[in-house]
């Protein structure tokens, strides 16, 4: 009876080193399994060897965190490049979409991870405009992905929800005139509209983050033809903006020329800093490398080059993939050194002089993991229990022996 009356207090303690075992989380870096084995704030991006996952950060640090006291150029926003372009989807017309994509949620998932700048390529079809890529400058089925307006309400969602958050949002625009107001209008954002005539005109600092949110202006969008601004009030954005080279020529070590439709990338004429980080031909998997290390390289290039003036702005492809950091750690990066004068806005001491900075003390690395004979290039599901200090690893072996004594 005495051992029979055991056998439950084994089970408990079996089911303790489980649970011991299963919740400790993997750090930045780390491997992960599918939806499962990453700690607060990082998610399983398929960015280790042979597809495996690799623990990596979603969401940048949100700067309002640090106050909304400065100017707006005085802040940098992550920024999706084809921000409705999404891995898997299919044409709202029902074709099967044939054209690369270069994200991987919706945009109000990049919004909710902290995503404040949006790239959307307008075109007139079906009577309506919507949001496509194209072949020869021509939106068809195949290359359609959905009317705009539904992107546009999911951000008129997000700011009513939402009534601290700016939103910027860069058209590639191949509308006609008079084709924008109408979806703008439609879609409720109009309430949100920052005005062009409260835009700095030669390069002075924007407003104030904090009278932008009370004014509730919050909604920034700038097209790319000229046109627009004296016609549909929507600014022209290399007025306002420079915007460094797309594609695989954007991408050299060492430099970063502007785009041929911006001004010189260190012109002081405009106040707000695009840089964009992303291959001509979007890979999923080359990503991951992308956004890592030669994405922070790239980041102090473009400082230099833009007139010591970090991005307010850095673009890229499929930004949750990365072997770490990725771009929210950029991001975090450009606004440590605009908000505070700090490496990482994670340093920024609160109510303290700018240059004062908290720098905590790095984290102990993770013990090596030699994958076991035989185990698939994902390494072991498990791995978890590998990263278990020397001395957890007695009491959790201690636990089991006493457990297995007691079913004996």
């Amino acid at each position: 009876m005495a051992a029979a009356g055991l056998r439950p207090l084994a089970v408990a303690l079996l089911l303790l080193i489980v649970f011991v075992a299963s919740a400790v989380d993997a750090r930045v870096g780390d491997e992960c399994s599918a939806g499962a084995g990453c700690g607060s704030g990082l998610h399983c991006a398929a960015c280790g060897d042979g597809g495996a996952g690799v623990c990596a950060r979603a969401a940048p640090v949100d700067p309002l965190t640090h106050g909304t006291g400065l100017p707006f150029n005085n802040y940098s926003w992550l920024t999706t490049h084809n921000s409705f372009a999404l891995a898997g989807a299919v044409s709202a017309t029902g074709a099967a979409i044939i054209t690369p994509t270069n994200q991987e949620d919706s945009v109000t998932a990049q919004l909710k991870n902290g995503i404040r700048g949006l790239m959307l390529d307008t075109y007139d079809f079906n009577n309506d405009v919507w949001l496509c890529h194209s072949f020869g400058g021509k939106c068809y089925n195949f290359t359609a992905f959905q009317p705009a307006i539904n992107v546009f309400k999911e951000i008129q969602t997000f700011l009513e929800a939402n009534p601290s958050e700016v939103i910027t949002v860069f058209l590639e625009d191949y509308t006609v005139a008079g084709s924008l107001p109408k979806v703008f209008n439609a879609s409720g954002l109009m309430k949100y509209w920052f005005p062009v005539a409260k835009m700095p005109k030669t390069g002075g600092n924007w407003p104030l983050l904090k009278d932008m949110v009370s004014q509730n202006e919050r909604l920034l969008v700038f097209t790319s033809k000229k046109a627009k601004e004296a016609g549909e009030g929507i600014a022209f954005e290399w007025n306002y903006v420079v915007e460094s080279q797309y594609g695989n020529e954007g991408m050299v070590e060492g430099k970063c020329p502007n785009r041929a439709e911006s001004p010189a990338m260190d012109s002081k004429s405009q106040s707000l800093v695009l840089m964009n980080f992303f291959t001509t031909d979007p890979n999923p998997t080359g990503v991951c490398g992308n956004n890592s290390a030669p994405l922070v390289s790239m980041l102090k290039t473009c400082h230099d080059l833009s007139g010591n003036r970090w991005p307010n702005y850095i673009a890229v492809d499929y930004y949750m993939r990365s072997n770490g950091g990725g771009a929210p750690l950029v991001s975090d990066v450009a606004n440590g050194h605009l908000v505070c004068g700090c490496d990482n806005i994670a340093y920024c001491k609160a109510n303290s002089t700018f240059g004062t900075c908290v720098i905590p003390p790095p984290p102990p690395p993770s013990p090596p993991r030699a994958p076991a004979k035989g185990a698939s290039p994902g390494g072991d599901p498990n791995a978890a229990v590998a990263r278990l200090p020397a001395f957890q690893w007695s009491c959790l072996l201690g636990l089991m022996s006493l457990a297995l004594l007691f079913l004996s």
